[in-house]
């Protein structure tokens, strides 16, 4: 069964629209959302009931804040649904209270380094999610033992015991801009794990496409707010 996964983009305790890739411009989602009048994310839980969760905590994406600010928050959301949390995790000390409130953590190539997934994924086997984030074309990472191919990314993480992968292309988040298919196929065809996909996606068509080529899942959250992807695609 296809996986939509409703995205939560959690900065100073407010949901805000991701688009683009640039943090420092996302707004609010109520101003934008056709589905809730609040960017309070437990009313938007509430209000939406999805099965399925993905938060990305941007005050620790960009290390802004307090390591607590949002943690009740998504400690509360986590009782609603199943949440895999991207606390932006740079080291293996950084996982344990994240690990006691969520199912699973995202560790994204942007701030987590090989030896790092690897040392987290032997501590939490199938609780450990990857994400392989590219922007401008590029794979965001700090490991210089990291490939700069995504196919050979995908090939190393086949030896560690993951929950799912996820392709995220910041670029492409917020935008409404489609996806690639041909790209995401060979990525499906390459993986022991399950692949996700986070960004552009569209409508239901896109879904369609995606489930046909092999990707398992879809982290969703323009295509909801707008109305292109119905509401009941993501609930329980």
């Amino acid at each position: 069964m296809f996986r939509i996964i409703f995205v939560l983009d959690i900065f100073n305790r407010t949901v805000v629209h991701a688009q683009g890739g640039n943090r420092s411009e996302y707004k609010p989602i109520h101003f934008s959302s056709h589905i809730c009048n609040t960017s309070d994310a437990i009313k938007i839980v509430d209000a939406v009931k999805p099965a399925e969760v993905y938060i990305a905590d941007l005050n620790l994406l960009q290390k802004i804040g307090k390591r607590e600010k949002n943690f009740d928050i998504i400690q509360a959301v986590s009782e609603k649904a199943k949440v895999m949390l991207d606390p932006g995790i740079t080291s293996v000390s950084e996982t344990e209270d994240i690990m006691e409130i969520v199912r699973s953590v995202v560790l994204g190539t942007e701030t987590a380094s090989l030896d790092t997934i690897k040392q987290v994924s032997s501590l939490y086997p199938k609780r450990v999610n990857v994400s392989i984030d590219k922007k401008h074309g590029k794979i965001l990472t700090n490991d210089p033992s990291m490939p700069d191919d995504p196919f050979k990314i995908v090939e190393l993480l086949n030896d560690y015991d993951l929950d799912d992968i996820i392709i995220l292309d910041l670029d492409r988040v917020g935008t409404s801009s489609g996806v690639d298919s041909q790209f995401l196929s060979k990525i499906a065809s390459i993986s022991d794990h399950n692949v996700l996909l986070g960004g552009g996606v569209r409508n239901v068509e896109d879904i369609e496409v995606l489930e046909e080529i092999g990707i398992k899942g879809a982290l969703v959250a323009t295509a909801l707010h707008n109305g292109s992807i119905p509401l009941q695609m993501v609930q329980q």
